[in-house]
């Protein structure tokens, strides 16, 4: 069993606030629940919304009083969710802590009802990532992780091949087999839009959102055009915006916005997508992108819910096809650039006109096959690195 590092957060949090932890199905929620669940002193029950006889407990108000702990999954399925819970933590929060899972973005089924403004702190809890899988102990502030003064390892390397062709979800990961974990993954989509749209969503289409699902692993890498997608599957373009958006909230997908400044014609709507489960994505260098682009969500997600730092993760693009993979914004402001290669090691040219352009304190492309790390001459004041790409994950939270 992998060590989660929120699990040490999550428990000092409900001794303040009730917590509320959401993420994709199937990404280690219920064994956080549980490991922090066996060792809670004053004892824990938990009920799972989809179980009918734990459902009608809830619905009764027949919760455990003798336990310290309360933990609910999956309770957004339920309509008044916010209404009912924020009743149970007024009533009972002085002598209860409560932990709330839930495998879709839970602000986005509240249905109404009174706020929880105040009362809870947000946790989002990703798939394994590289520094995760290797313990490594992470840096106090956000801003060293960028001088990246650790060297790669052979076992980093070998983590990075394995998520690479696994993907970073505990089960297809720990099972170390290609066909295992190609086994899952089929499973997996069906749970997604079988069970999870059915019981959120008032959708009837279900097969054609299954074939909008495994039509988008192709648009990994380049602009999303909800235009073209509209085109594939002969359905309206608000149609399938919603689907999109859908896919979004079930923390199926992810979409990054352009990053746009004075001096560059940078394009302003135009968005790309990402999986949360990478290894969906077939083009070795498309998934490779999806995988850094994970890392780094995962990067802000920490800064924003654990640190309380602003940050954005947005991609550069100008209207004559000027690219560059990743741009990290702290509070607003550009500050870190990522190109995503899988051999070279010669400085990318777009990654080069970005920073003529545009000033950035820190820039660096990475490589898959490239065993070098090394400094070019700095530009426009940036630091600029070029180095693998196992070496620069494992820096990150």
């Amino acid at each position: 069993m992998f060590k989660r590092r929120l699990t040490p957060i999550v428990e000092k949090d409900l001794k303040k606030k009730m917590v509320i932890l959401a993420g994709p199905r199937q990404c280690g929620k219920t064994t956080l629940s549980e490991e922090i669940a066996a060792k809670w002193s004053t004892g824990s029950v938990s009920y799972n919304w989809d179980i009918e006889e734990q459902r009608r407990q809830i619905l009764k108000g027949q919760i455990d009083n003798k336990a310290g702990l309360w933990i609910f999954d999956e309770l957004h399925k339920f309509r008044r969710w916010r209404n009912w819970l924020k009743g149970q933590y007024d009533q009972h929060h002085s002598k209860h802590s409560f932990l709330i899972t839930g495998s879709a973005k839970l602000d986005a089924y509240s249905r109404g009802g009174d706020s929880l403004q105040g009362r809870y702190y947000f946790h989002r809890l990703h798939p394994l990532t590289l520094a995760e899988i290797q313990n490594r102990k992470p840096y106090l502030s956000a801003q060293k992780a960028f001088t990246i003064s650790r060297s790669v390892s052979s076992a980093d390397q070998k983590t990075l091949e394995d998520l690479l062709t696994l993907g970073g979800f505990p089960e297809p990961y720990s099972s170390q087999s290609e066909q295992e974990a190609a086994r899952w993954r089929l499973t997996y989509s069906g749970h997604i839009i079988r069970d999870e749209i059915r019981s959120l969503e008032q959708i009837q289409d279900l097969d054609r959102i299954q074939l909008l699902f495994e039509r988008l692993p192709v648009t990994v890498g380049s602009v999303l055009s909800l235009n073209s997608l509209r085109e594939d599957l002969e359905v309206a373009f608000e149609t399938v915006r919603n689907w999109v958006a859908i896919l979004e909230r079930l923390y199926a997908v992810f979409r990054i916005p352009p990053f746009g400044a004075p001096r560059i014609k940078a394009v302003k709507k135009e968005q790309k997508l990402y999986f949360w489960d990478w290894a969906h994505v077939e083009k070795e260098s498309a998934r490779l992108e999806n995988l850094v682009a994970m890392h780094l969500l995962r990067f802000i997600h920490w800064q924003e819910d654990v640190v309380g730092e602003k940050w954005e993760l947005r991609y550069f693009r100008d209207v004559v096809g000027h690219e560059v993979d990743f741009i990290l914004l702290l509070k607003g402001k550009p500050y870190c650039a990522i190109e995503v290669k899988t051999a070279s090691e010669s400085l990318d040219p777009n990654l080069k006109y970005l920073l003529e352009r545009v000033k950035i304190p820190y820039a660096f492309q990475i490589n898959l096959k490239g065993t070098k790390d090394w400094s070019p001459p700095s530009i426009n004041g940036a630091i600029l690195r070029i180095l693998p790409v196992a070496q620069f994950l494992s820096q990150l939270v």
